[in-house]
């Protein structure tokens, strides 16, 4: 079934209409979670503050990784300038992001999505796990060890500077005085301590919300090698809590991404509502939160 069999060309002009003031509350709505889980971790520094910011930041680092992703498609702002800017400055830089290499990446992802080229197969093509396996997974995430070498890779990066492509030495430059910067707004405040956290969650929690976030999105479906979006991507039904924790700016409706790319994150769910009430997704389960999807995604195998 073609989406233009259920929508109007009228439906579609409007849920590809980018909105301005839509992109600039997630940036202002991002930046002022991250400056306030700074302010308030600094102003009540104890264990509970700490451990929730981790926490915290993680998921909006994801949510900085978001806006590359959308800027990528030209898709957050009306204007690419703009796009361009904000996906690398207020997003990218930040968690060491190179939005042109990963939009060559991700245009093929969407091009092979349920083929064996997609590019992205190896983030999720062995699921379901073992529950063992699975828990190996969220505890190497949890630990830094797959953080670890994130790390190191952008410390060879650095250390090869003067040996990289130019459009990667500019990323990682540009990347790296972003974070010094942090650091050093943060020393000037006298507390440079809270630095360590924004590393600390790079490095944990927003580890763990990726590898969430990946098998969410096409991990255990119904079948990875079928072209029908409906069967090889998934949307799931998310509380709030959820969103504040694991899930921003929509990103849970990601079957309607990839039925329309060009859609913008704030329209995903009028999109997901309004083939849903045209009967497009006849045959098709939501699933209905991630700890549940999770459980979908392990099976119990005692020799995994």
């Amino acid at each position: 079934m073609d989406l233009r069999d259920v929508l109007s060309e009228q439906d579609i002009d409007a849920l590809r209409t980018s909105n301005n003031w839509a992109g600039a509350r997630i940036i202002a709505f991002d930046w002022s979670m991250i400056i306030g889980t700074f302010w308030i971790t600094a102003q009540f520094p104890n264990p509970l503050t700490i451990a929730l910011a981790v926490i915290l930041l993680g998921r909006r680092q994801l949510a900085l990784g978001i806006i590359v992703h959308e800027t990528c498609h030209r898709s957050l702002f009306t204007d690419q300038p703009v796009n361009d800017f904000c996906g690398n400055w207020l997003a990218g830089y930040w968690v060491f992001s190179d939005k042109d290499a990963y939009m060559q990446n991700h245009l093929k992802h969407h091009q092979f999505a349920g083929t064996p080229d997609d590019p992205d197969l190896p983030n999720y093509n062995d699921y379901p796990v073992s529950t063992l396996s699975l828990k190996r997974k969220i505890t190497r995430d949890l630990t830094g060890q797959v953080g670890w070498r994130r790390m190191s890779s952008i410390a060879r990066s650095i250390a090869r500077l003067p040996r990289l492509k130019p459009n990667i030495r500019q990323t990682v430059i540009r990347s790296l005085a972003l974070n010094l910067t942090m650091l050093l707004v943060m020393s000037a405040l006298g507390v440079p301590w809270l630095f360590l956290l924004w590393v600390t969650a790079f490095m944990t929690s927003h580890m763990l919300v990726t590898r969430i976030r990946q098998i969410a999105e096409h991990a255990a479906v119904p079948d990875h090698f079928n072209i029908d979006v409906r069967f090889n991507t998934r949307t799931i039904y998310i509380s709030p809590l959820e969103r504040l924790l694991i899930a921003p700016h929509q990103i849970s409706f990601h079957l309607e991404h990839h039925l329309m790319a060009s859609v913008p994150i704030y329209n995903l769910r009028r999109l997901h509502e309004l083939l849903l009430s045209k009967g497009f997704y006849k045959g098709v389960t939501f699933s209905r939160g991630y700890l549940n999807l999770l459980r979908q995604t392990a099976i119990t195998n005692p020799h995994s």
